[in-house]
């Protein structure tokens, strides 16, 4: 059932005032929806790789190529929208920020493999080497 006129107005009034009044709340509640968003997302493309698999599947077994083809195509369309809602975030967990050049190092060893080398992969770049 939709809101009246009336009760979308004072809905929008009590938002705006929350934003004014803690923004940090709201920006909290905000990225939750964004989360919740993202996490749908995420489902709709599993049904649509595995619809994809089918399909595949499905033109392969009957030998019509085109039906194979579209398969593909949903799962590779299927696929890059889950890494994209999954970047943007579906867990809920904050992001590691990454240190920025100017801010003091850790102590030596911090970090993961990947991490230390891609630190190292940068400062060969700003290096010019």
């Amino acid at each position: 059932m939709p809101l009246s006129d009336e009760e979308a107005r004072l809905l929008a009034q009590l938002e705006q005032s929350l934003a004014e009044e803690d923004p940090e709340f709201a920006s909290t509640l905000r990225g939750s929806k964004l989360i919740a968003h993202n996490r749908r997302v995420a489902a709709i493309c599993v049904v649509g790789f595995l619809a994809g698999i089918a399909m595949l599947l499905g033109g392969a077994v009957s030998k019509m190529t085109w039906i194979g083809a579209a398969g593909f195509v949903v799962m590779v369309a299927s696929a890059y929208l889950f890494v994209r809602a999954w970047r943007r975030g579906i867990s809920g967990a904050q992001e590691p920020t990454r240190p920025t050049p100017s801010s003091p190092r850790g102590p030596k060893g911090s970090g993961s493999f990947v991490e230390r080398m891609e630190e190292r992969w940068q400062r060969r770049q700003d290096d010019g080497y």
